[in-house]
């Protein structure tokens, strides 16, 4: 708004801030994730899906091995389950996610949307401390299990030995590098590693069940031993249900398959409003990615659980982190085994570019338009550093170890499906749509089942998900109070009745009424013009508009301004406006009559009467109470020049 001159930042200032004003504000931020192309544009699903294909494939590396820990022998009838779940669950779940949402915002965007003032913006809060767990944890384990398999290769063991920490933080270290120089998701380098990895992982795949089938004795043997343990079917399927929660880290990608919908080539008819061509594709991304996911869940859990003893699957063990890469060494060599571990070593580590630029692109979103972050935070590279940063963390906190972040990552997946499952029932609900209400209450059931049972079971996840609710709690808070006296009204905009009053009075001294909404009528009208006559000493002959601000939703930060004329009473001239905060709107109407007239604006209070600190508290939480200071101070910061700032008057 205010015009002020800043002195050009430095070359290290201006390169971390590099963008940051093309990225507009009441518009929110635009991550690597959402650089949406106009609707009939973009990339054919298939090869979109490969974005969200190396943060949900990926987790072949290390799911089998955290299966077979969790489930023992009865890993195959657990993965089974987790299968189900994935199909009759999540993936419908996620469809009506894609339809809800098509530009990508995802299941938090849609709750955004249900819940409205502070409720909503902590709830938002809360959600995006678990997608924080979930995307930096994919971050932390992908780069912990690609460095298990670098030190496990066999040419490798003995130089490599117990550098796990070390070179999970190399890797962490050189992904925060690639985004601070400039990361551009590259979909033809995401398609080359999928297609790799999924073309080797089935050879393992074929391999191991060759070796089931002519193997004598496994299955029987695998078919004894649980029977031994478990006794009849019914009793294996209550295990695995009861089991299957630990495995719910076969459920990731979800979120991110719907935050790459912008990516997705839609119809020539597409609207933005409307894309109807690219919620088509992205609904078929998503089905596609599923069926392929449950296919490599179910055999490679079998295969892994039969061919390695249970041993290896221990802390220590040779399967432990990287069951598939065993099985590619011990039956197809160690050339063949070694090629494996580069293409998963390099999927794990895209997996974590994927992870940072989802937090690139959620986090941006919500924090800085609450006010609830700097305004640097829109930016990338500063917020690369940050969450550089808390991987190292999480990482020294893990000891890099894959099996102790498994709780931490599944807890964050299953809030975060569980969020939309909710979300999509809720959406069903408004929209009368009773079956799939029903449906998807069912669905929500299930998952919150699942994520209660996870968190009691592994409530590690849940305390690191606390840490980053409660450290982003604390740092929103702290910013909202430390930006409270910034103008945030993005734009103003005066209808035809209100450029004219403002052009009426600008002949002359301008002078603005503050005046609270309530009965309009006359005598308040009369009675005010009357009161500042009288406490200011303004002459008889001097006219005045007042300005009357309808407070709307007070926890949003920052908006738009539209400005209305109206003649009340057939001689009062009023503007009427609606914001989030009295305050920031009347500041930001007189720069924006200042700048538009030339000439300096005054404008008038009562004084409000109560407690200053109550005051201010009704300010920062309700966008009202001492409203002559804090229009004050606005402008006093949004305008440093005192010649050229607007004058307010008190009486």
């Amino acid at each position: 708004m205010a015009p002020t001159e800043h002195p050009a930042p430095g070359r290290l200032r201006a390169w971390m801030l590099e963008g940051l004003s093309d990225m507009g504000r009441a518009g929110g931020h635009q991550g690597p994730h959402a650089a949406p192309a106009p609707a009939h544009e973009g990339r054919p699903w298939y090869r979109v899906m490969c974005l969200t294909g190396v943060d949900y494939f990926s987790t072949l590396g290390y799911q089998p091995g955290i299966a077979a820990l969790a489930a023992g022998l009865l890993s195959p009838v657990a993965t089974v389950v987790l299968v189900i779940v994935t199909l009759a669950g999540a993936l419908p779940v996620y469809r009506r996610v894609a339809e809800e949402s098509p530009h990508g915002q995802g299941s938090i965007a849609m709750l955004e949307r249900l819940l409205t003032f502070w409720k909503g913006k902590l709830f938002v809060l809360t959600l995006l401390g678990f997608a924080a767990t979930d995307f930096l944890i994919t971050i932390t384990l992908s780069a912990a299990d690609a460095s298990t398999h670098l030190i496990e290769n066999p040419h490798l063991n003995e130089v490599l030995h117990d550098q796990q920490m070390l070179i999970t933080l190399v890797l962490i270290a050189l992904l925060g590098a690639v985004f601070l120089k400039g990361f551009l998701e590259a979909i033809g380098v995401a398609v080359a590693l999928v297609a790799a990895y999924l073309a080797l992982n089935a050879v393992v795949v074929v391999v191991g069940l060759w070796h089931i089938a002519t193997g004598s004795h496994v299955v029987t043997d695998w078919s004894h031993a649980l029977t031994a343990d478990h006794g009849n079917v019914f009793v294996m399927i209550g295990v695995a249900l009861i089991v299957f929660p630990k495995l719910a880290l076969g459920l990731s990608g979800f979120e991110t398959g719907v935050a790459v919908m912008p990516h997705v080539k839609g119809d020539i008819g597409d609207t933005e409003q409307h894309p109807k061509g690219r919620i088509h594709g992205t609904k078929k991304l998503l089905t596609t990615a599923a069926l392929i996911m449950s296919c490599f869940l179910i055999t490679t859990s079998f295969i892994t659980t039969l061919l390695i003893p249970a041993r290896e699957f221990e802390e220590g063990g040779q399967a432990n982190g990287r069951a598939l890469a065993f099985l590619a060494h011990e039956y197809l060599g160690n050339a063949f085994g070694t090629v494996y571990d580069v293409s998963t070593i390099a999927i794990l580590w895209f997996a974590g570019a994927s992870a940072m630029a989802g937090l690139l692109n959620l986090m941006p979103r919500y924090l800085p338009r609450y006010g609830m972050a700097p305004h640097w935070a829109r930016a990338v590279r500063p917020m690369v550093i940050v969450f550089t940063l808390v991987a190292f963390l999480v990482t020294w906190i893990f000891n890099a170890d894959v099996d102790a972040q498994g709780g931490a990552y599944a807890t964050g997946v299953l809030v975060l499906i569980s969020s939309a499952a909710i979300a999509v029932t809720i959406a069903a609900r408004r929209a009368a749509e009773r079956h799939w209400t029903i449906a998807f209450g069912v669905i929500s059931t299930v998952f919150v089942y699942t994520t209660v049972v996870n968190v009691i079971e592994r409530p590690d996840g849940v305390k690191i998900g606390a840490c980053f609710i409660a450290g982003i709690m604390i740092l929103s808070l702290a910013s909202r109070l430390a930006r409270a006296f910034e103008l945030r009204v993005t734009s103003v905009t005066l209808d035809p009745m209100a450029e004219r009053f403002v052009r009426d009075i600008a002949s002359r001294k301008i002078r603005f009424i503050a005046n609270e909404p309530e009965n309009r009528d006359i005598a308040d009208y009369r009675a005010k013009v009357e009161q500042i006559r009288r406490d200011t000493d303004v002459a008889a002959q001097e006219d005045f508009v007042f300005v009357e601000v309808t407070v709307t939703d007070p926890s949003e930060f920052e908006a738009g301004l539209t400005v209305h004329g109206t003649v009340m009473h057939d001689r009062y001239r009023v503007l009427t406006l609606e914001s989030s905060s009295v305050p920031n709107a009347l500041a930001a109407l007189l720069l924006h009559v200042r700048d538009t007239t030339g000439r300096t604006p005054h404008i008038y209070f009562e004084w409000t009467e109560g407690n200053p600190f109550a005051n201010f508290l009704r300010f920062f939480l309700f966008g009202q109470g001492e409203v002559a200071p804090v229009t004050r101070e606005v402008l006093r910061e949004a305008e440093p020049d005192v010649t050229r700032r607007p004058r307010v008057h008190t009486g």
